[in-house]
């Protein structure tokens, strides 16, 4: 099984080839999983992490349904993001030109008419709930040819707000469509509307192996607010490839940029109040290399896929066990190696105990000397040194010393990068 290949699994020769060109030969667990099902037409229950692969398990096989010769748009994918919505078009749009397929992405921020005029040309229509209203609402195309539906990131989209949206959006796909859901939960909510929206359908869970999951080094750093810069700067000037920094507020992803820019180290900001164009450019840059480290919102950061994030820091803690995941989620993507950072300070320590308590890190928490007894008291670092738990923090006098990693797998090539 483990030499199981995309031919095997029964994809077409020019998605094999496509996928072969950008040195993917082997599927991962949720595609070998999926993609057989899809192919036979059945809808898809499937519960998956981010960065797992599981683009590819709908992508390929979608691609593969859909005639060049189809009326369009035949294939709608739902995404709760933009940024999640582009990089799936960037993922697939190889694949999809291997079958004489076009695919384009709807989404706020650009002009409605251009984008309504691509979209009614494209075989596959990648868009976020909002955006493709209004294109539906000018009559810039319909959904009556939809042979195919995807819901990405389904338990997001309902964090989001977006159910009502989605479900105006599936009364207007054809009845007899085949359904992929995809979630990282098929419990409560996500679960109720996954039965209804599907039928008959094949489920499949794939959990991470235990190793898998310990190729993720967690730490926790105790650190006092006064003293976050420096600490940061140490982490940055560690050895690394990209890292990713998490902060709270869109005033202060900026504030921490220019504070960043004053010690040496370059970065760039990225959160709601930036235009999509900027958005754009920011992730463009941190992909490329350009700039190795990217300072986000929790909202921003939603669907980024980067390869090559060796660190992610939360400078602010996050607010709970499942930001916690969505944020160090974003290193260690697709069997790779990484290491998350968390900040905490004493009066942070009661609450950020408890999410490392749920994730079984209590080891690695209980080692920054900080307890749940610090709240309001004493137990942060002395003379600004943060005391370090789960590893050593590697500090260093060098700036940016980089660990150019090679960038296997199925991370994409740099030409299909946006």
């Amino acid at each position: 099984m483990s030499s199981q290949s995309f031919a095997d699994l029964g994809v077409s020769d020019a998605a094999c080839s496509a996928l072969a060109s950008r040195g993917m030969t082997e599927p991962f667990a949720i595609q070998k999983l999926v993609i057989a099902d899809v192919l036979a037409g059945r809808d898809v229950l499937a519960k998956s992490p981010t960065g797992s692969g599981k683009t590819l398990a709908f992508g390929v096989p979608i691609i593969d349904r859909i005639s060049a010769e189809s009326r369009r748009p035949a294939g709608l994918i739902l995404a709760p993001t933009r940024e999640l919505a582009t990089q799936i078009v960037e993922e697939l749009r190889s694949i999809a030109h291997a079958r004489a397929l076009k695919i384009t992405a709807v989404y706020g921020g650009v002009g409605l008419q251009q984008q309504g005029r691509d979209a009614a040309k494209a075989h596959i229509v990648v868009a976020t709930p909002g955006r493709l209203e209004d294109q539906l609402q000018r009559g810039a195309f319909s959904l009556r040819n939809i042979e195919v539906l995807v819901l990405d990131e389904a338990d997001r989209m309902l964090d989001m707000g977006f159910r009502p949206a989605v479900d105006r959006i599936v009364a207007q796909c054809p009845k007899d469509r085949q359904t992929l859901f995809f979630s990282a939960t098929l419990d409560g909510d996500a679960g109720r509307i996954a039965k209804e929206y599907t039928h008959d359908a094949a489920r499949h869970e794939h959990v991470p192996t235990e190793v898998k999951t310990a190729q993720i080094e967690h730490r926790f750093l105790a650190v006092e607010h006064e003293s976050r810069v420096k600490a940061l700067v140490r982490e940055l000037r560690s050895e690394r490839d990209l890292a990713l920094v998490f902060v709270r507020t869109k005033r202060g992803a900026d504030r921490l940029v220019k504070r960043l820019g004053n010690e040496g180290v370059n970065a760039v900001s990225m959160h709601g109040d930036k235009s999509q164009r900027q958005r754009e450019q920011a992730l463009a840059r941190f992909e490329s290399g350009r700039v190795d480290t990217l300072v986000a919102t929790d909202v921003a950061a939603r669907g980024i896929d980067v390869d090559g994030v060796s660190h992610v820091i939360n400078y602010d803690a996050p607010d709970d066990r499942e930001a916690y995941v969505h944020r160090i989620g974003r290193t260690g993507r697709a069997g790779r190696t990484g290491i998350g950072i968390t900040f905490v300070s004493a009066e942070q320590a009661r609450d950020v105990h408890q999410i490392a308590r749920d994730l079984d890190l209590h080891d690695q928490f209980g080692e920054t000397g900080l307890t749940p007894v610090h709240v309001g008291g004493n137990g942060g670092p002395r003379n600004g040194s943060p005391r370090s738990g789960g590893g050593n923090s590697g500090g260093g006098n060098g700036r940016n010393r980089r660990r150019r990693s090679s960038r296997g797998g199925q991370g994409r090539s740099s030409s299909s990068r946006a």
